[in-house]
């Protein structure tokens, strides 16, 4: 298994993230799941919330595991988790009869209910799963070492079929030309407004 500073440190790999507000936003998996930094960048951006993203280029297809990324963490995911309150891991997948669903795991309960609220507000034709036994348990998020659990007040994880993220599905060209949903934007960046204590960083 690879660990994240050889993803790091492959050509065309690209790590960034910014401090804003005690909210953040992580899409770790960029480059493999179509639109997932595309959704946390517009997001982070549109409620001056943190942001942590890794985008791997066509060249490359490694799937770290969540516990992987946290446990070996960069110094840049590093300062992100040291810097925000909780957090809101953004990923995708593709599993057939749920291409509707929208799965929030992670170990911040208080977080996820609010988020399904907000998600249901925009979003009122695709279905929200907020209720941790009916989301699949691998995509529960609730692994001590997943990033989105080790900031100080844990996380969420948001799971994100093709069509909400604007990503068609298919493995060779999951990132070509997405084009997220922007009732998902709005909807996390009212919460990340919300629930965010702006606080002064630099991009780095």
């Amino acid at each position: 298994m690879h660990a994240l500073s050889e993803l790091l440190a492959t050509p065309g790999v690209e790590e960034h993230v910014v401090l804003g507000s005690g909210v953040g936003f992580l899409a770790f998996h960029g480059g493999l799941e179509g639109g997932t930094e595309m959704v946390a960048a517009a997001a982070a951006l549109a409620s001056g919330a943190s942001l942590y993203t890794i985008v791997q280029p066509p060249t490359v297809r490694w799937h770290l595991p969540s516990h992987v990324v946290g446990a070996g963490a960069s110094p840049a995911l590093r300062s992100f988790l040291g810097h925000v309150d909780m957090a809101i891991a953004v990923h995708g997948y593709g599993r057939p009869g749920r291409s509707r669903d929208l799965l929030l795991g992670g170990r911040n309960r208080n977080l996820a209910a609010r988020l399904g609220q907000a998600l249901r507000h925009h979003l009122p034709s695709w279905v929200v799963v907020d209720e941790l036994g009916a989301v699949p348990k691998e995509m529960r998020g609730l692994h001590p070492d997943n990033p989105v659990n080790r900031c100080r007040g844990s996380g969420v994880q948001l799971e994100l079929p093709p069509a909400v993220r604007g990503a068609s599905g298919r493995w060779v060209d999951a990132n070509a030309d997405c084009a997220p949903e922007p009732a998902l934007v709005a909807a996390l960046a009212e919460v990340a407004s919300e629930l965010g204590t702006r606080r002064s960083g630099e991009p780095t």
